[in-house]
């Protein structure tokens, strides 16, 4: 039986002078979608600019196939004067347009796949590096014209930043989560209902929280963070972009990482990391018995997605230890309450 396409998403976005996409945003992506929904739409599948002509039988196409949202979608996209273009993915392989990496990247931010669930080889070298202000993404070579150009107006073009990403709740806000500082969680962020991010925390695209959590650290690119799971303020986990690493870090269950604490080394379920302590795969560890006498001393890598354990530093021989984390870690359940 032939697999289903990867995804689809009919899009409206920013184009620079030359015609290039600068972004796109999916306000609707489908993941695995039929593959008669995709037979009837493939002939308008490409990186050009839909007319609307175009947008109307697409519309009238997705009606038929019973995909009346994306429908209305494509009407309304129909009265408008900006660049739409759909995107069809039928095979899920690294994103070769920048139509192509934004849907990808909707398709985390939409918790319709989970990080490392899409093949986002290539992503970096695809998107264009932008200005994103309060009158859109503007490319580069366009930005010191339309600066001048605000002035004479007697405006201000404000740029919040200049970057590949955009922020997330720009394009989408998933259910049940509080986001303190929206720039510090890009699109491509996966978000799972009942996380709260705090104005320290961050959040990198291909990476995130399944939820509940309070993060007040940083979930580097590549990292996903188990239910229940506290990361405290400056807290840091090693992603997969950091420093040539290409261990996939993740962080278990009910897990808490102290202020200023960090991991590069999978976690499992229930562990805490003591404030300050940064446990990375070459650290050496003192294995302590329950009588606080050290049994063995490992390299962190061969505590790996264990379980139950608790990491300190002692303060009088600045040791790493290692101790079963016998106390069960109580999160408090108020900050957990987003809703």
């Amino acid at each position: 039986m032939q697999n289903s396409p990867f995804a689809l998403g009919l899009g409206i976005g920013t184009q620079n002078s030359n015609g290039a996409w600068l972004e796109v945003y999916y306000p609707r992506p489908l993941l695995a979608p039929d593959q008669a929904l995709v037979d009837a739409l493939q002939e308008f599948a490409s990186d050009n600019a839909l007319s609307a002509a175009d947008l109307n039988e697409i519309a009238n196409r997705l009606d038929a196939n019973e995909q009346g949202e994306l429908a209305d979608v494509a009407e309304q996209f129909a009265l408008s004067d900006q660049p739409c273009v759909l995107t069809i993915l039928t095979e899920d392989e690294g994103p070769q347009s920048v139509p192509e990496g934004y849907l990808k990247l909707h398709l985390l931010s939409h918790r319709l796949v989970k990080p490392h669930g899409t093949n986002l080889t290539g992503l970096f070298g695809i998107l264009p590096n932008v200005a994103w202000t309060n009158e859109g993404a503007i490319d580069l070579t366009d930005l010191a014209n339309r600066q001048l150009k605000a002035r004479l107006e007697g405006r201000i073009l404000e740029v919040s930043c200049v970057d590949k990403f955009p922020k997330m709740t720009n394009y989408v806000v998933p259910a049940g989560v509080r986001i303190a500082h929206t720039a510090r969680v890009r699109l491509g962020a996966y978000l799972g209902e009942g996380t709260t991010v705090m104005h320290e925390g961050f959040i990198n695209f291909n990476a995130g929280t399944d939820g509940p959590g309070m993060i007040e650290g940083r979930i580097s690119a590549g990292v996903v963070v188990g239910s229940g799971s506290d990361l405290g303020g400056s807290a840091s986990t090693l992603g997969t972009l950091s420093g040539g690493n290409n261990v996939v870090i993740s962080v278990g269950k009910e897990c808490l990482l102290g202020a200023n604490a960090g991991t590069g080394i999978p976690l499992g379920d229930r562990c805490t990391i003591e404030a300050g302590l940064f446990v990375t795969a070459g650290s050496r560890v003192q294995v302590l018995d329950n009588h606080g006498n050290a049994v063995e001393i490992v390299k962190a890598r061969e505590l790996a997605g264990k379980s139950d354990l608790l990491f300190r530093r002692n303060s009088q021989t600045g040791a790493i230890e290692c101790l079963t984390n016998k106390s069960a870690i109580a999160l408090n359940e108020e900050l957990h309450a987003n809703n």
